[in-house]
């Protein structure tokens, strides 16, 4: 059975790819397994075929959850001061729960990407810090690779016009939907297939970057002298990977991107953002940053600062990196020459850095370190994990070995 997908300019055959791509290579999900699934409520048509795909697939519960943007809104128009520093502390225990009894964890993201924007920002960063704290017995389990998960998109209105503010709303919809089928390569007739050989491709690059075991990678371009020392036994990653509950997953879909762990005590220098940074309804652009013993000591946005200035103040490991991935500006989102205003894309058109958490799965037998050996490897930790955009056709990369060797890496944002 199948069902339309209550919006007219969204293909519903390719729509149902896009499912079908979520569950066999987004979370590979296996027999029996429940799927703990978030949505805004516009994505509630791919909502209902990724529920058939699993079951399919011999899922054992299927559990969605439901966010409206008109409902976040309420908050901030009417909710009491005091919520702001309050989250559903029990819904995120139960969730941590079930990713300990091996739920795999789908999301898909569609909201207004500046639905908060006119909202004060000292409301959103609390709620946003609170939500943080509460989350992160489950975080845990998502940034220790613990489960299977993946992340997906779907083309809500408010997003689509975001994207393609000079378009009707149909038709931004149906464009932002052609974008999103095309980056998800579920526009064609093989996605599975598709899939598969892309996976092989950044497996390829990924045994080129291992086999040189890197102390550091130096970017250079246009604002940037940036040293990025890489963690202690640290290993790049890339496409599809297993998780420690033995499934090998895609967490991101798309992505292509490769990417490690930056030691958190060992970047040095300079770094200018080559895209905006859409967080939490602020669009923060022109980040320019001075790194000292891995610390950011200097900060500057020509818009959203006073955001940017917030998020890094968030905790002892939010100005320190822990990740960093590489990019080539040939790929098919940086091609498009869209501005998504959402990092799940806009990381896959350029190299790019993340503040805050990282993952415990970039190290050689990561599943096995304790947090205390990852910390001393020189792995972060944070409530955060925000990833913005380095990456152009005018950066260069060299891979620094260990006895100072320089090895060209990418050339004018591509691999050399």
């Amino acid at each position: 059975m199948t069902h339309p997908s209550n919006v007219p300019s969204i293909d519903p055959a390719k729509l149902d790819r896009l499912a079908e791509v979520a569950i066999k290579i987004g979370l590979r999900l296996q027999p029996g397994q429940d799927v703990f699934l978030t949505a805004p409520s516009a994505a509630l048509p791919l909502v209902r075929r990724i529920a058939e795909h699993a079951y399919k697939a011999g899922a054992g519960i299927v559990t969605p959850i439901l966010s409206d943007e008109e409902v976040t809104l309420a908050r901030y128009k009417y909710g009491a001061d005091a919520s702001f520093d309050r989250a559903p502390t029990w819904l995120y225990e139960g969730v941590a729960k079930a990713f300990g009894d091996n739920t795999a964890r789908l999301a898909i993201v569609g909201d207004n990407p500046m639905l908060l924007s006119n909202e004060d920002p000292a409301k959103v960063s609390r709620a946003s810090k609170a939500n943080s704290i509460a989350y992160q017995p489950a975080l845990e389990k998502i940034a220790g690779f613990d489960i299977n998960w993946n992340i997906i998109a779907f083309p809500g209105a408010s997003w689509a016009k975001q994207v393609f503010p000079d378009d009707e709303e149909e038709v931004a919809i149906a464009r932002l939907a052609d974008a999103i089928f095309a980056a998800s390569r579920a526009d064609q007739p093989d996605p599975i297939a598709a899939w598969e050989a892309h996976n092989a491709a950044l497996h390829e690059r990924t045994r080129w970057l291992n086999s040189h075991r890197f102390a550091s990678l130096h970017f250079t371009g246009p604002g940037t002298d940036l040293v990025v020392g890489l963690a202690d036994g640290h290993q790049w990653m890339g496409g599809a990977s297993m998780a420690k509950n033995g499934i090998t997953c895609n967490p991101n879909i798309p992505t292509e991107e490769v990417f490690t762990t930056p030691h958190a005590r060992r970047v040095s220098g300079t770094v200018a953002s080559t895209k905006p940074l859409s967080y939490q309804g602020t669009l923060i652009d022109n980040i320019a940053v001075r790194f000292e013993d891995g610390r950011i000591v200097d900060a500057t946005a020509s818009r959203g600062a006073e955001v940017l200035g917030k998020v890094l103040d968030t905790d002892e490991g939010s100005r320190r990196l822990g990740e960093v991935a590489l990019v080539p500006h040939s790929s098919p989102i940086s091609q498009s020459g869209l501005l998504f205003y959402n990092t799940l894309f806009d990381e896959n058109a350029a190299c790019h850095i993340a503040l805050g958490q990282c993952y415990s799965k970039c190290f050689v037998d990561g599943a096995t370190l304790t947090p205390e050996q990852i910390a001393a490897q020189g792995g972060n930790k944070s409530f955060i994990h925000i990833d913005w955009m380095i990456g152009s056709d005018q950066i260069d990369i060299d891979g620094i070995t260990p006895d100072g060797g320089r090895v060209p890496v990418f050339r004018k944002g591509e691999w050399a």
